[in-house]
């Protein structure tokens, strides 16, 4: 995974308000960068994204400040017809934004490795 210079230290001050969510970033990191190790990383404001061709996986932190984890958003072609998904919207025709809260590492099993195969594939075909 291609890491900016500063990419630790955006990092820290990303997770500066809630350092209890770092774990699981991390957790969630080394399961991306397994699947798709000749992807980006970027720390913005708001969330952190990576990159193929184009974006296909976004982390933020969960909007309201007593809530722990992680939120996890996709790229898909399609929508998820999943419990797992908290709110999906089509931006575009035939783009759908995903919406997968994240709370242990636990949730980071197949299933979610699969969507991110999906998403990584529906944006490289872009």
């Amino acid at each position: 995974m291609q890491k900016p210079a500063r990419y630790e230290d955006d990092l820290v001050l990303f997770f500066n308000t809630r350092p209890a969510s770092l774990p699981l970033y991390r957790a969630l990191e080394t399961v991306i960068e397994a699947g798709f190790p000749a992807c980006s990383v970027r720390v913005q404001k708001s969330q952190v994204s990576f990159y193929g061709r184009h974006m296909f996986a976004m982390a933020s932190l969960p909007r309201r400040k007593k809530d722990e984890g992680l939120l996890l958003s996709l790229g898909l072609g399609r929508p998820l017809g999943s419990p797992r998904v908290a709110y999906q919207s089509e931006p575009y025709p035939g783009r759908f934004t995903i919406h997968i809260p994240l709370k242990t590492s636990a949730e980071l099993d197949g299933e979610l490795c699969a969507w991110l195969r999906e998403a990584w594939e529906f944006n490289e075909a872009k």
